[in-house]
C-alpha cells in the first residue's frame, strides 16, 4: 500500500491532481520540513491518496511525492498525519476506508538523503488525523476517533465496535505496541478530529471537534476514563483545530474566532494551561481556510499549515 517507487509515484505528481486538502507538518532537528496531504479524483470519496513530499529550504520549494498510501479504485486512504517521535523517527499514518483501518509506517532516519520507511502497519481503528501526545511518564497517546454510521460516505462501512467516539489509544512500547483506552460521552459527536494535552496538574485534557464547534475533557488517570465533554470557553465551528504545548510552557491553539463559516483562522496562548486565552492574532481571514497543523522547531520557531 505504501509506494515509493518513483516510477509508480509518477502519476501522483503535482500537475495530475485535480485538487488536495487536509494537510499534516513535521520539522526534523536539522531542519527538513515534511508535509502530507490527500487528493485523487474529483472529492473526498473512492480512489482517494495520501501523499507526501518534503522541503529542505524551509518550505520555499517543496519535492514531488516521495511516498504515496494508496490501495485500489475500491478503497480510500485519507486523513494522514505526521508525527516525530521521541526517538526522531518520523511515523506517516492514514486512514483506510471501508477497512476502518490506521497504518502507518514510520522512517528511522528522516534526514537522510533518501528517506526509507518500514512496511505498514495498524496500530488501530478508524482514523487518526492528530498528532499524539507523550506524557510526562513516558507514555504515547494516539488520538484515535472510532466513527459512528457517517451517511456522508457511504463507502465507509460501519464500525465493528458498539462504542464511537474520540478514544485515545497509548503505547507504553515506543510504538511497538498500542491498547486501546477510553473516550468521553459528548452530546453534540461529529467527525471528533480530536487532540491531547498533558496539564501541568498530571490531567490530560482533550479537545474535540463536535457539531456544536470544540468541546473539552479531561482524564485523571492517563487516558483510560474521561469526564463528559462540555463546550469550550468561546465559540468555534464545526471543524478541525490544533493545539499544542510550546517550550514555553504556554498552550497554542489555532481555530477560528469571530468567524462565519470557517473563516478567521486564528492563534490563541494560554499562559494558565487553559483557564483562559487572553493572546491571540489573526492568521488568515479568508473564507474556506482551514484544518490547521504545526510544529514548533528547534530554535523556537513556529511552523504551520
Amino acid at each position: 500500500m505504501l509506494i515509493t517507487d518513483p516510477k509508480e509515484l509518477e502519476k501522483f505528481k503535482t500537475q495530475r491532481r485535480l485538487w488536495q486538502g487536509i494537510p499534516g507538518l513535521e520539522k526534523t532537528k536539522k531542519g527538513r520540513l515534511f508535509a502530507c496531504f490527500y487528493s485523487g479524483d474529483h472529492c473526498e470519496d473512492r480512489n482517494n491518496v495520501c501523499l507526501l513530499v518534503k522541503s529542505d529550504d524551509d518550505g520555499k520549494t517543496w519535492s514531488e511525492p516521495i511516498a504515496a498510501a494508496y490501495r485500489s479504485k475500491l478503497f480510500r486512504c485519507y486523513d494522514p498525519c505526521l508525527w516525530i517521535d521521541p526517538l526522531g523517527r518520523l511515523g506517516f499514518l492514514w486512514a483506510l476506508a471501508p477497512n476502518r483501518a490506521v497504518y502507518a509506517s514510520v522512517c528511522e532516519e528522516p534526514d537522510a538523503e533518501e528517506p526509507v520507511f518500514l512496511p505498514e502497519r495498524i496500530i488501530g481503528h478508524d482514523v487518526c488525523m492528530n498528532k499524539p501526545t507523550v506524557l510526562s511518564g513516558g507514555t504515547w497517546l494516539f488520538p484515535i476517533a472510532v466513527w459512528d454510521k457517517i451517511m456522508r460516505f457511504p463507502h465507509i462501512q460501519d464500525s465493528e465496535s458498539e462504542q464511537t467516539g474520540a478514544f485515545v489509544y497509548e503505547s507504553r512500547d515506543n510504538g511497538k505496541s498500542f491498547v486501546r483506552l477510553g473516550y468521553p460521552e459528548s452530546d453534540a459527536h461529529s467527525f471528533d478530529e480530536h487532540m491531547t494535552v498533558e496539564l501541568k496538574d498530571g490531567r490530560v485534557m482533550m479537545l474535540i471537534r463536535t457539531r456544536k464547534g470544540i468541546q473539552k475533557s479531561f482524564s485523571a488517570d492517563g487516558g483510560n476514563t474521561w469526564t463528559k465533554a462540555v463546550d469550550f470557553d468561546f465559540p468555534t465551528p464545526d471543524s478541525r483545530f490544533f493545539i499544542r504545548r510550546l517550550k514555553s510552557g504556554n498552550l497554542l491553539l489555532v481555530s477560528h474566532y469571530e468567524f462565519t463559516g470557517r473563516n478567521n483562522l486564528t492563534a490563541f496562548l494560554s499562559e494558565d494551561d487553559g483557564k483562559s486565552w487572553n493572546y491571540r492574532m489573526l492568521l488568515d481571514e479568508r473564507d474556506a481556510v482551514s484544518y490547521p497543523d504545526g510544529v514548533e522547531d528547534e530554535n523556537g520557531y513556529i511552523c504551520r499549515l
